[in-house]
């Protein structure tokens, strides 16, 4: 199948509608207009105006980035910037995600993209990474841009998950979490790249299994050249995002799960490892 974003509008509505598994009947009752609209503007009979592709948008869920595209492809202006982490406009955001940084100091916090490309992160969080090796050689090795990326050092069989003592018990998890953002994202390039990092993960033959007494929160148990470690993540994003860049940015934390984990932290000399 052709790329969404080489196809017109009403092509772009179908495949999003089909992807999201609603009938038309479902998308006109979530934008609050007719079925015969829905059918009549994936049949290129009606033209959308602005308003109703954000209505579509929003009854979609669709990102700012593929919304632009699907404007586009209607003939409209993007609405979207894409902004550098870097720029003025963006000091807001990088304060704010600075602090959460630096308040979440000194348990381990990360900032990535879309892609799990880590844009920031704290002491804590690259001592995670580089404690057991060197995780920018590894990158090198894979041949991989955008930087460090937190889904490749964690499933690939020489980044973390040589440590990870209980990497049967959370590869259910991390298989689901990858196929979930690879859907939810509409985008092929992330689908390709997130397809190879489960067929990292999973041995031939995967199949998930039936799901067993569940705790509150699924730890990563480590076993670092005789470090043992333990720890659970909690997931943010920004709620009301405008911004391309602050669409797809995730704020991910790690807390650990017993008194060792956080004696280690909070006991370690950051100041005299770097």
């Amino acid at each position: 199948m052709a790329s969404p974003s080489t196809l017109n509008f009403q092509h772009i509505c179908r495949h999003w509608r089909k992807f999201r598994k609603l009938s038309q009947l479902d998308l006109a009752l979530a934008a609050n207009v007719s079925q015969r609209h829905v059918s009549w503007l994936e049949t290129g009979r009606s033209h959308p105006s602005r308003e109703m592709i954000g209505r579509l948008s929003d009854a979609m869920n669709i990102p700012l980035r593929e919304r632009n595209i699907l404007l586009q492809a209607a003939g409209y202006a993007a609405d979207y910037r894409e902004t550098q982490l870097d720029a003025p406009i963006m000091a807001p955001v990088l304060d704010a995600l600075n602090h959460i940084l630096q308040h979440h100091a000194p348990l381990p916090a990360f900032i990535v993209d879309r892609y799990w490309n880590v844009k920031k992160a704290n002491q804590a969080a690259e001592l995670l990474l580089n404690i057991g090796g060197n995780p920018q050689a590894l990158q090198e090795t894979m041949g991989t841009d955008g930087g460090l990326n937190l889904a490749l050092l964690t499933v690939h069989p020489e980044g973390l998950r040589q440590y990870i003592t209980n990497w049967a018990q959370i590869l259910p998890s991390i298989i689901r979490r990858l196929r979930s953002e690879s859907l939810a994202s509409g985008n092929r390039a992330i689908q390709d790249q997130f397809a190879q990092y489960i067929e990292l993960a999973a041995p031939e033959g995967y199949s998930e299994p039936d799901s067993a007494s569940l705790l509150p929160v699924l730890p990563l148990e480590l076993n670092i050249k005789g470090l043992e470690l333990s720890l659970f993540s909690i997931i943010a994003t920004f709620g009301t995002p405008q911004d391309i860049t602050t669409d797809e940015l995730r704020i991910e934390t790690f807390y650990p799960t017993d008194t060792k984990t956080e004696q280690f932290f909070r006991n370690y000399n950051f100041e005299n490892s770097v």
